[in-house]
């Protein structure tokens, strides 16, 4: 098998999830996460170009949102670009960040609010109820 280098990889899951999300597939999509900002900007470029043939928007993350949906070495320290489509869904990550935030100030990000972000969040992926519960129960690196 031909290998295949890094940058080709992670464009061509940017070009397959920005299809997804062109399609109604999934509201938000996220490149994978990069160690360095550098590595993320590297694939600027493309993303214009594919989101430009797709008809979609991106947003640059330099602080990604840790929820108990995935593990938190995945994203914490990370650099990432989020896809989508309609200005609202990017709305809604940034607005359950924000939430988050306020809940981890006041001391309540605990128990059913914790799990309320985490599904949220889940939900804006368009994972199912299933996916997502899945996901948390299976996730042994929680924040």
């Amino acid at each position: 098998m031909k290998p295949i280098d890094v940058y080709s990889y992670r464009c061509g899951v940017i070009d397959c999830f920005n299809e997804m999300v062109r399609a109604g597939l999934k509201k938000i999509a996220l490149s994978h996460p990069t160690d360095t900002k550098e590595e993320r900007d590297q694939l600027i470029g493309f993303s214009e170009k594919i989101c430009q043939q797709y008809g979609n928007r991106f947003y640059i993350e330099d602080q990604p949102l840790l929820t108990d949906l995935f593990p938190v070495s995945m994203n914490r320290g990370k650099y990432n670009i989020i896809y989508y489509r309609d200005p609202a869904d990017l709305a809604e990550y940034l607005s359950i960040k924000a939430d988050k935030e306020r809940l981890l100030q006041s001391g309540t990000y605990i128990s059913q609010e914790r799990l309320s972000i985490a599904k949220r969040y889940g939900k804006l992926l368009s994972y199912s109820d299933e996916g997502i519960l899945r996901l948390i129960e299976q996730n042994n690196e929680k924040e």
